[in-house]
């Protein structure tokens, strides 16, 4: 009889544990089960917003699985609680967790944070050339740590960054058109206008040179040696230093059969770039 009893009160205890406990596991199975579809949905739902907005999709990506993340330890600190765990303390070793990483990873989180300025405001793309953190070069990969460049002679730069962002930044591919800056000395005794009309020839026979903006020739400067003109075409940016390398040596060729002297040192064309 008494071992009877004895079976019933453990029976009924079970039962009441199985009662209390067993719907806190299932809605905690649940929390996690729907937490997790939710999270899904958020992430679909951010990255259609963005891929709208036209953002790059390093940063989508990122932020994306960053924000999937989040949620996902949220939803599990939830399920935690829902079996009766305090998850006070829990949530303060992350929080002191994710500040000692913070600290550690002090210099990557500025890099990351100059990525997305540089995916946001894109103040270059991959494929332009341009000159910042020390290097220059066309812009082969913008991530979001670093910037990979390819120099002129087949160099590889990678640039954090935050040295990027915290320097300046000439992009020489932005604009459709760029402006050659050249300068041309000649003899004292050479004829100033006709060295002017053969300049201003030279520019008009080259086709790719634009006629908007007007190109500029003058005189720009009487040198110890010679008298120096300034020669300043417009042309695409495409085509900057096909004209720049053909321009010069069609100069020095026109001058000699023009019979335009070229005094010494100055026997060639110098290129100054424009700022």
């Amino acid at each position: 009889m008494k071992e009877m009893l004895n079976i019933e009160t453990i029976i009924a205890s079970l039962t009441d544990f199985a009662t209390l406990y067993g719907l806190k596991v299932l809605a905690a199975i649940l929390i996690l089960f729907i937490g997790r579809i939710a999270a899904k949905i958020i992430k679909n739902l951010i990255a259609k917003v963005m891929t709208r907005a036209k953002v790059e999709q390093t940063l989508i990506t990122f932020i994306t699985n960053l924000i999937y993340v989040a949620i996902t330890a949220l939803i599990i600190v939830a399920a935690l609680s829902k079996l009766g765990v305090q998850t006070a303390s829990f949530v303060a070793v992350l929080g002191a967790a994710g500040l000692a990483v913070g600290l550690a990873l002090q210099g990557s989180l500025s890099n990351f944070a100059a990525g997305v300025l540089l995916i946001i405001f894109k103040p270059f793309k991959v494929g332009d050339f341009i000159n910042g953190g020390g290097g220059d070069g066309v812009v082969e990969e913008i991530s979001i740590f670093t910037t990979t460049l390819k120099t002129v002679d087949n160099k590889t730069i990678i640039i954090p960054n935050a040295k990027l962002t915290g320097d300046n930044i000439t992009n020489y591919t932005a604009n459709k058109t760029r402006r050659l800056d050249l300068t041309a000395g000649v003899s004292y005794s050479d004829d100033l206008s006709k060295v002017k009309e053969v300049l201003y020839d030279i520019i008009k026979k080259d086709e790719r040179i634009l006629s908007d903006p007007a190109p500029f020739v003058g005189v720009s400067e009487l040198a110890d040696n010679s008298v120096n003109f300034t020669v300043r075409p417009w042309v695409k940016t495409t085509e900057y230093w096909d004209i720049f390398f053909d321009l010069q040596e069609t100069i020095k060729k026109r001058f000699d059969q023009e019979g335009i002297s070229i005094p010494f040192p100055q026997r060639d064309i110098h290129l100054y770039k424009a700022e």
